[in-house]
C-alpha cells in the first residue's frame, strides 16, 4: 500500500480516513478537494485538472483522497493507484454528517442525493477499467473503517516487532 485512492460520497469520512491513514503509513496525505476548488468553488477546468493530478501522483507514495463527483478525473489517479478504498456508506448517514459539518451548496446536495443511483456505478466501473489490478477495499461503515486501521495497525507493529525465531518455532 504505496499509492491509495480514497473515494466515497460527500461526508463520508474520506478526508478523515486519509489523516489517520497518513498517521499510521507516514505517507503524504493528498486532500483533492483543497486543490481542485478555486477560489469562489469554481471547479478547476478538466483538462488543466487532469495535469494537476499527473503532477501530484509523480510520486511514489501517497494518499489522495477525494470524490468530487461529476467534475472529477477520477482515472488519472485510478491508473497510478495500487490501492483503492471505496467508503461505500448509506445516504442518511452522510447527509447526517454533512448537516453536522457545515452549510453546503445545492450542487453537493445533489451529487449526494444521487451518488447511490448514478456516481457510484461510475465510479466502480472506473475502478474496474483503470485499476483492475488495485487492491480494493469496500468500507461500508464507520465500524468497518475502524475494523480496517486496526488491521493495519497490528500489522504495522508485527512488521516493526517480528516475533523471536524461538517464538515462531513454537505452536
Amino acid at each position: 500500500m504505496k499509492r491509495v485512492v480514497i473515494l466515497g460520497p460527500g461526508a463520508s469520512g474520506k478526508s478523515t480516513l486519509a489523516l489517520h491513514l497518513g498517521e499510521i503509513t507516514g505517507l503524504r496525505v493528498i486532500e483533492l478537494d483543497k486543490v481542485f476548488w478555486q477560489p469562489g468553488l469554481v471547479a478547476t477546468p478538466r483538462d488543466e485538472w487532469e495535469e494537476v493530478q499527473r503532477m501530484l501522483i509523480e510520486e511514489d507514495e501517497w494518499i489522495a483522497d477525494g470524490d468530487l463527483g461529476p467534475y472529477d478525473a477520477v482515472e488519472v489517479r485510478l491508473r497510478a493507484a495500487d490501492t483503492i478504498i471505496f467508503l461505500d456508506f448509506s445516504l442518511v448517514r452522510c447527509a447526517w454528517r454533512a448537516v453536522r459539518r457545515s452549510r453546503e451548496r445545492a450542487d453537493f446536495w445533489l451529487w449526494l442525493f444521487r451518488y447511490r443511483r448514478h456516481h457510484r456505478s461510475i465510479q466502480i466501473d472506473a475502478i474496474a477499467n483503470h485499476a483492475a489490478d488495485a487492491t480494493l477495499h469496500i468500507l461500508r461503515n464507520p465500524e468497518a473503517v475502524r475494523r480496517f486501521l486496526a488491521a493495519l495497525i497490528r500489522n504495522d507493529r508485527r512488521e516493526e516487532h517480528p516475533p523471536a525465531i524461538d517464538e515462531q518455532t513454537q505452536r
